[in-house]
């Protein structure tokens, strides 16, 4: 022992005061040993952790804004199989140009017409020479934009979904650099099969199936850019001269004693009409807007984007539909909560009003259809007359009824004391037989799109209606006609019914009149 002791000093040493520890007895179990995964199988996994992760870090960075001109653009690139271009021009639909063969897609989303740089253009036409080296430019910077961009994401995406994965830093490295590999050899193969000359066979969906009818197509252009360039000029300045006309209207002061509802129609698919619609809410504290249909031009689903611009009014909208809309697009505006859909003569209480209304029965878009004509609008307005009897008989009569065709308003005539419509572009007013006030308005949208192409635009037009809060009869109407597309005029006018309203002011020259005069209208530029 003594031995021992000195041969294992250190170990008799450390071992002093404890027990020796125990030696197990019988078979040893060894602990298992899991195999390593294949070449195959880590291959897989890394290839998944790529593509994953570079797919996240393009949906996190998103998209690229950039200023193309007169217009806001997004670029975004999105994995796609077949490659190529989509153009996106909410809500006349989209263009798609098989630009390039690899597996990313470039989105480029026109997000709006910028009013200050188009106000420049306008100002100043010459600029419009140096506009196609401008958005070349323009377009080349945002496109750099978004490809080093989309490296950073694409890069950190599988890096850190590496991290996760692994939990080993070496293992996330090689996923960042292996998706930069396969990013770089995206953008070789797209750079191989450029094929610039797409853009003259561009195929077009939604309401731009129609745009080589109306603009020209691209060939056309390409060999006649000089003409293609004043069109442009014109199409640019109408719509901006149209934003501005809005800011020459006068303000109003509300009268505590009328409510004011503002009658639109004939929107035809116009995006300016939302922002005149706005300013007319905004202005004269409208407490209900009622739009006597054919919003869209085509009714297809492409339109709806145009129509989410209503949810944002701050007014409850009350609608019925027009030749133009179609029960998708019926169905999409019942899903805004200040909207209320009128068909079948249905009432509804609204803005202390109760409105009634009847779809227009014709979809004259749908050419598999043949209209029914007149006697098609009689019948629907008979049905809406009937309707009309039916909510007096259970005393809870209605204000104001609502129908797009004035053939079927007409139906409604000693039924209600007003009745309102569209469809005829043009508007008027008529007291009809019956004692029941028939106001057609005129188009909002100043006859939709297809203005920006005549020489003599079509006004811009809407009425505000006062009615007595007690009564909810009309006391006086103000017209409002904006000088339509390229031009910037904008005029109020003011009239009275001839059976004007007990309960209505006196004005200045002894008639009657419900709310205070206007403030002096700015002078028209």
């Amino acid at each position: 022992m003594a031995d021992a002791t000195e041969e294992h000093p250190r170990r008799t040493r450390a071992h002093r005061g404890r027990p020796a520890p125990e030696i197990p007895t019988g078979t040893a179990t060894l602990p298992t040993v899991r195999p390593k995964p294949g070449p195959v199988r880590r291959w897989a996994t890394l290839t998944a952790v790529v593509l994953l992760g570079a797919w996240l870090g393009l949906l996190a960075v998103g998209g690229v804004r950039a200023p193309v001109g007169p217009m806001d653009i997004r670029l975004t690139l999105r994995p796609s199989l077949d490659g190529g271009t989509k153009i996106n021009v909410s809500p006349l639909g989209a263009l798609e140009l098989d630009s390039h063969v690899a597996p990313l897609r470039l989105d480029v989303d026109v997000d709006r017409l910028d009013p200050v740089r188009s106000a420049a253009l306008v100002q100043n036409p010459d600029l419009f020479a140096n506009l196609g080296d401008e958005v070349a430019s323009d377009v080349q910077d945002g496109t750099l934009d978004l490809a080093v961009r989309s490296v950073t994401a694409v890069v950190a995406g599988a890096t850190a979904l590496g991290l996760i994965v692994y939990r080993r830093p070496r293992r996330a490295l090689a996923a960042g650099g292996l998706s930069l590999a396969l990013l770089a050899s995206c953008g070789v193969a797209a750079y191989a099969t450029w094929n610039p000359k797409s853009v003259l066979e561009p195929k077009f969906s939604g309401l731009l199936t129609s745009a080589p009818s109306v603009v020209g197509n691209a060939r056309s252009i390409v060999s006649e850019f000089d003409v293609y360039q004043k069109e442009l000029a014109r199409l640019v300045t109408n719509m901006t001269k149209l934003y501005d006309a809005t800011s020459t209207l006068p303000a109003y002061q509300p009268d505590p004693g009328t409510l004011r509802v503002l009658h639109v129609s004939d929107i035809h698919l116009n995006p300016a009409a939302w922002h005149i619609i706005e300013s007319l809410v905004e202005q004269y504290e409208i407490d209900v807007i009622i739009d006597s249909g054919d919003t869209m031009d085509h009714g297809s689903a492409a339109e709806n984007a145009f129509l989410d611009p209503v949810g944002r009014l701050d007014a409850p909208y009350v609608w019925v539909r027009g030749n133009h809309d179609s029960a998708g697009t019926q169905r999409y505006l019942g899903r805004f909560d200040n909207v209320r859909v009128l068909d079948h003569g249905k009432a509804v209480d609204v803005g202390g009003l109760r409105i009634a209304g009847i779809g227009d029965p014709a979809y004259t878009p749908d050419r598999s259809q043949e209209a029914a004509g007149d006697p098609g609008e009689v019948a629907a307005g008979m049905r809406l007359a009937a309707e009309l009897r039916r909510q007096a008989a259970a005393k809870t009569p209605v204000d104001i009824a609502v129908a797009h065709n004035p053939v079927a308003a007409k139906e409604t005539d000693g039924e209600v004391p007003l009745v309102l419509a569209g469809h005829l572009h043009n508007r008027k007013t008529q007291l009809l037989p019956g004692g029941t006030r028939l106001r057609v308005e005129g188009s909002t949208g100043g006859s939709g799109l297809r203005a920006i192409e005549q020489d003599t635009p079509d006004p811009v037009m809407a009425s505000v209606l006062y009615l007595d809060r007690e009564t909810k009869r009309l006391q006086a109407w103000d017209e409002i006609s904006l000088g339509g597309l390229g031009l910037s005029t904008a005029e109020v006018s003011r009239h009275l019914p001839e059976e004007n309203q007990p309960g209505a002011k006196p004005s200045p020259d002894g008639s009657k009149s419900p709310s205070p005069e206007p403030s002096t209208p700015r002078p028209n530029r």
